[in-house]
């Protein structure tokens, strides 16, 4: 298949792109190149005649247009958005601007396209969310596909709306749409302002880790590479119009996150150990969900679809690569924000 996908410099996006060359499929990667993107996240691919790149904003419509009409792609796999609650919670705009803006550019753009081609039936649309739509749970209970919306921050929000316009334009004009809402992912490329590296990077350096509330906050840690391979079996094999939740069927507290990792350094890094002893509890983040977890039925019985990597594994894997990629990750430390609190009110 030749897919575009949305945000293919990303922490998601890049994990996606290089799995789907690998199978052979052709990749137009789409990426305004925010600070969150990254061009060594697909270095492994950027030389191989399946890969293209589009340096466009999905909120530029004409370009947007352009970019169908120069590529003609048989699918779309949209991930590029805002995705960091705190930042969120300063900066709303950005989220409502490229999260809905940008979605309904990109539909717009591909409705076009897939009428201009005579609508063929094995084109696809495929829009990748998050289980935060969902709102909170309480001690028991998943998300399930038919779990009614509640988001709870600005960041969810604006990904509840977008994924009701992706299933507005296919109930109203036909575009064959299909949509994941995955839990909270983790492993290699991952930007350094979300929990899990933040905790490595952080430890690394001897910082103070920053562990919000009390740290019981309750989490389904999904490792990224099973999630890029999810998303390839929905696009590939997905029911249109239809929904499948993503889940690592991993469910941890946030503190007992931090202490893994934290073992996990002392073994691997013990000139820093007991790296436990940097654990600082902060002022929780406003509106701080108490916990996710997914029930992922659907696409293990319709797809055939199971995570392959437990949480100790992809902890272990993940904290390896950080460890054997200072040179990835020691500039991004520079980025705005990055090593600073956001998001308090």
């Amino acid at each position: 298949m030749k897919i575009l996908v949305t945000g293919g410099c990303g922490f998601i996006g890049s994990a996606v792109v290089r799995q789907a060359a690998a199978a052979g499929h052709e990749i137009i990667n789409v990426d305004k190149m925010t600070y969150a993107a990254n061009a060594a996240n697909v270095e492994d691919v950027s030389g191989s005649n399946l890969y293209s790149f589009e340096h466009v904003d999905i909120c530029d419509a004409p370009e947007i247009a352009r970019v169908f009409a120069d590529h003609r792609p048989d699918a779309v796999m949209h991930l590029a958005a805002e995705s960091h609650v705190d930042r969120s919670i300063d900066g709303p705009g950005a989220f409502i601007e490229t999260n809905l803006i940008g979605t309904y550019v990109l539909l717009q753009a591909a409705l076009k396209y897939w009428e201009s081609v005579d609508r063929p039936d094995a084109f696809r649309f495929h829009h990748i969310s998050t289980d935060e739509v969902f709102g909170s749970l309480g001690g028991t209970g998943m998300f399930t596909e038919e779990t009614p919306y509640d988001p709870r921050s600005p960041y969810s929000a604006s990904k509840a709306g977008s994924d009701h316009l992706v299933r507005a334009w296919g109930e109203t004009y036909g575009l064959p749409v299909v949509l994941t809402n995955c839990s909270n992912n983790y492993g290699p490329y991952h930007f350094p302002e979300k929990l899990i590296p933040k905790v490595i990077l952080n430890a690394l350096q001897g910082k103070p880790i920053g562990v919000y509330g009390t740290g019981e906050n309750v989490r389904d840690w999904l490792y990224v590479e099973d999630h890029a391979d999810a998303l390839i079996h929905v696009l590939t094999r997905g029911e249109v119009g239809r929904s499948y939740n993503i889940g690592g069927e991993n469910e941890a507290q946030n503190i007992q996150i931090v202490r893994t990792i934290c073992s996990l350094l002392d073994q691997h890094r013990p000139d820093g150990a007991p790296h436990d002893q940097l654990i600082e509890f902060v002022t929780d983040r406003p509106g701080h969900d108490m916990r996710y977890a997914i029930d992922p039925t659907r696409i293990r019985l319709e797809l055939g679809w199971r995570p392959s990597v437990t949480l100790e594994q992809g902890l272990e894997k993940t904290v390896d690569w950080y460890l054997a990629n200072e040179d990835w990750w020691r500039p991004l430390l520079q980025a705005d924000g990055v090593g600073t609190r956001v998001g308090v009110r």
